[in-house]
């Protein structure tokens, strides 16, 4: 009789625990990054070179293919975890993007300009202009302080490579302080092997600012995204960065990459000669995953990579379907898919 009585209140506990976890409640915040492949205005800056993306330049870029452009942008943006949560992006990096002022306009498209978008940019030494820069909602996220971080490049010759700061960020996501570094790497433009290097040490730039911050709090919450010009195999992704794709895997000293599955699998964010390579990665520190610290943990990552956002016809078909395609415009969204990590706090 008295073993039964047991059972039962074992039973009963069971029953109530699992009933208990049912009841849990989580709201989820997202985070993003997006080339936004040449988002130029139609103005000459005669501080950059961005002669070709005028009305009268190479690309023949005018105030309607401008305008429609950054309608193609804001729709994806809009369309972005909306599923997980109706906001969308709470935070997005961005790259290729000329100034702040391209920002503003696309912050204003009528698809996502009840969100009220709010910007992060700084420019950059590039020689073509592009930057990195951060798209934030206010609900969600409160900017503490910026900065460019100054990736310092230099030839065999001795002579210095301009190309884009990391763009450095310390906010508040709900009351919770974060560190995001968005990135826009040096391309592999003269072969992979021989521009090896000049990642490698836009790499070093993050990783030498995460270990002073983890220095001063070790528990901190570090997020480094970007379209980083390398895949989540490269040395400079896996070895500088150490980029490791288990969560049991992850220590103090390296980062959880969740693209890291995605490219074994073939899933990439940009294809060229018939072949998938995922350079737009988020990855994170340890106290980022469930049960590490308190607030917000790393729930799923995703790529976004809707129809509509495919080549339909062609040689290059279900490629990104671009702005430019062989120097032709194709009046498309971007080279790139986007991605973005999903976050979940117990309410």
């Amino acid at each position: 009789m008295r073993l039964h009585i047991t059972l039962i209140l074992i039973s009963l506990f069971v029953v109530n625990q699992s009933f208990a976890q049912k009841e849990k409640q989580y709201k989820s915040s997202l985070i993003g990054f997006y080339n936004l492949e040449n988002l130029f205005d139609t103005e000459d800056d005669e501080e950059i070179n961005d002669e070709e993306f005028l009305p009268n330049g190479g690309r023949q870029w005018t105030k309607e293919k401008y305008n429609e452009k950054l309608g193609n942008l804001a729709k994806v943006i809009s369309q972005v975890g909306t599923d997980l949560n109706p906001d969308g992006l709470a935070i997005m990096g961005t790259a290729e993007v000329e100034n702040k002022g391209v920002l503003e306009d696309l912050v204003q498209q009528d698809s996502i300009k009840d969100r009220n978008y709010q910007i992060v940019h700084h420019d950059s030494p590039d020689k073509r202009g592009i930057d990195c820069a951060l798209i934030y909602n206010p609900k969600y996220f409160k900017v503490i302080e910026s900065k460019a971080l100054p990736v310092k490049l230099y030839k065999e010759d001795g002579e210095r490579k301009y190309t884009r700061d990391v763009l450095f960020v310390k906010g508040e996501m709900d009351g919770e302080v974060i560190h995001v570094m968005v990135n826009h790497w040096p391309s592999r433009s003269g072969g992979e092997k021989r521009s090896r290097p000049f990642r490698n040490a836009a790499a070093k730039v993050c990783k030498d600012t995460i270990d002073e911050i983890i220095k001063v709090d070790p528990n901190a919450k570090i997020y480094v995204m970007g379209d980083l010009n390398d895949d989540p195999t490269s040395p400079s992704v896996k070895k500088i960065l150490q980029g490791v794709n288990k969560e049991d895997k992850v220590t103090k000293n390296n980062m959880f990459n969740p693209y890291f599955d995605f490219f074994r699998k073939g899933i990439g964010t940009l294809a060229y000669r018939d072949a998938w390579s995922l350079f737009d990665q988020i990855l994170m520190t340890k106290p980022c995953l469930k049960g590490k610290t308190e607030g917000y943990f790393f729930y799923k990552a995703k790529i976004f990579n809707k129809k509509f956002l495919r080549q339909k016809t062609g040689q290059y078909k279900n490629y990104p379907f671009r702005t430019f395609g062989g120097g032709e415009y194709q009046g498309g969204y971007s080279d790139h898919f986007p991605v973005y990590i999903v976050l979940l706090k117990e309410v």
